[in-house]
């Protein structure tokens, strides 16, 4: 190698340094402008420091001194090697701050989220205040056999549309709990005929109401015991009878049919299909059906009414439950919906005529209603006496207690507990019974009777030492079956039942 390469090695070695020292600089800036780096800025200048020092010696050495192959080679290398090293620090520090970016707005999403469940949360326990009152005060007064026709039909009108309120409310705080990855199935062993009669008697009833016919198709001499969410699979069963009823006209037909195939020794294809006689859907808004806040721009919007949102959360519901969920549909004709779902077989059994039970009786029972808004009791109280219930109200838990510690054992019969109170909250007057040294104390069945509807309010009123949460606006009907089914005789109590309550 002649001396002039020499040179150019130690030279080019040079002029190499001075562009990481330049680098370097850059990244010192960039660093400070970082919060982490602001008050210790004056360390980042330590390598551009020894860097200068690095190239005044390449200076030296190429100016005042006789460089050989191999000094010159080792000078050019170390250039060589530092902008290596700038350049992976540089890359493995671009690295870091896009993880720390993604991880913050991660966390604003979250925080986002969270916030807006808390909204929901709270505007749909404001919300379901009034609708409760409303439709509490409505139940009432259909329940008066002096009306004039004219007046219970104007009472019912407000039934309907206050209650179409309600589920346009509850589709909204479904949709987030699906979209945020909240909903989880709370798989449980249930009968899948007796499901199916649940869903039958309310759809029976929207078809008498609007004058249409009701057919209905389930297996045959044979119940299945399956294990799965029951409440998923009745509330999105009932979502699309619901519709079907909805969209079709006086004199047509709503046909609702059940097949179950065996798919191996343990599970089963559940095949529902719900078939109307309606105004159907257009072709092209077929494809977007099961979008989220979409409806058919026709006439049918303005005359039916809806927030779009029914479909998209039975589709969600259908599939986390690794369902699927079609529709075919023909305008002016009807409209067909298959749902398949696969459920985990516990057993096959054969129907047999049940016995016929005596009926349970509410009628001088006690009660003790924990709320702390008065029109709320009133309400609930006046469904109760309407089935001979004695009815009691604590306007907060730390009374409800109080009330519960003064009395004589076994005086309430059950204790009907709001969530949201002052003073003391539900949950923690609830744990405070269940903590008195008293045998009624652990048995009185408690249930919770609240706006708040999420699964984790069920939950905590669960874990709480609660027997069941009802939601409110309060249902007469089911309240009256679920206060019957806890405050029943101890001698009419299954042992499983007495193990649950003790």
């Amino acid at each position: 190698m002649t001396q002039w390469q020499i040179y150019g090695l130690v030279y080019g070695g040079a002029a190499l340094m001075v562009w990481n020292i330049i680098c370097f600089l850059r990244y010192v800036r960039f660093l400070k402008n970082q919060k982490s780096w602001r008050r210790r800025g004056g360390l980042l200048y330590v390598p551009v420091i020894l860097l200068m020092l690095f190239l005044t010696g390449y200076l030296l050495v190429g100016i005042i001194g006789k460089p050989d192959v191999i000094v010159a080679s080792i000078l050019f290398g170390g250039s060589i090697f530092v902008f290596i090293m700038y350049q992976m620090l540089n890359r493995i520090t671009q690295q870091i701050m896009e993880g720390e970016r993604l991880e913050a707005e991660l966390s604003a999403k979250e925080e986002s989220s969270r916030m807006k469940t808390r909204f929901l949360a709270t505007m749909s326990h404001e919300m379901k205040t009034p609708l409760n009152v409303i439709l509490g005060l409505d139940t009432l007064a259909l329940k008066n056999p002096e009306l004039q026709p004219e007046t219970r039909e104007q009472l019912g009108k407000i039934d309907l549309s206050a209650r179409h309120l309600l589920s346009m409310i509850q589709n909204m705080l479904e949709m987030n709990e699906l979209e945020n990855g909240h909903a989880k199935l709370k798989n449980e062993e249930f009968s899948l005929r007796e499901a199916l009669d649940q869903v039958n008697a309310i759809t029976t009833t929207l078809c008498a109401a609007k004058g249409l016919h009701y057919e209905i198709l389930l297996p045959k001499a044979k119940d299945y015991m399956l294990y799965g969410d029951v409440t998923q699979l009745k509330q999105a069963l009932l979502s699309i009878l619901s519709n079907a009823v909805k969209y079709t006209e006086s004199p047509g037909t709503v046909r609702f049919s059940v097949e179950v195939y065996p798919r191996n020794d343990k599970r089963r294809n559940c095949l529902f299909t719900i078939s109307d006689t309606g105004i159907g859907i257009d072709p092209e808004f077929l494809p977007r059906v099961f979008d989220s806040f979409t409806q058919e721009e026709s006439g049918s919007t303005t005359r039916y009414g809806g927030s779009g949102l029914s479909l998209a959360v039975t589709k969600k519901m259908v599939e986390l439950m690794d369902g699927m969920i079609r529709v075919q549909s023909q305008k002016n004709v009807g409209t067909v919906f298959t749902l398949s779902i696969p459920m985990q077989c516990l057993r096959e059994t054969s129907l047999t005529q049940p016995e016929e039970a005596a009926p349970i009786s509410l009628e001088g029972k006690r009660v003790l209603i924990v709320e702390d808004l008065p029109e709320n009791a009133e309400i609930v109280a006046d469904l109760l006496e309407l089935e001979g219930v004695e009815t009691e109200l604590a306007e907060n838990g730390k009374v409800a207690v109080d009330m519960m510690e003064r009395s004589e054992e076994g005086y309430y019969d059950a204790i009907l507990m709001d969530l949201r109170m002052p003073v003391m909250d539900g949950l923690e007057a609830t744990r405070r019974i269940r903590a008195l040294n008293r045998e009624d104390a652990r048995t009185v069945p408690i249930i919770a009777l609240t706006a708040n509807a999420f699964d984790n309010d069920v939950k905590a009123s669960l874990s709480a030492g609660m027997n069941a949460h009802l939601a409110k606006p309060t249902d007469a009907e089911l309240l009256y079956d679920t206060l019957k089914e806890y405050i029943r005789p101890r001698a009419e109590r299954t042992p499983t039942e007495e193990a649950e309550h003790a």
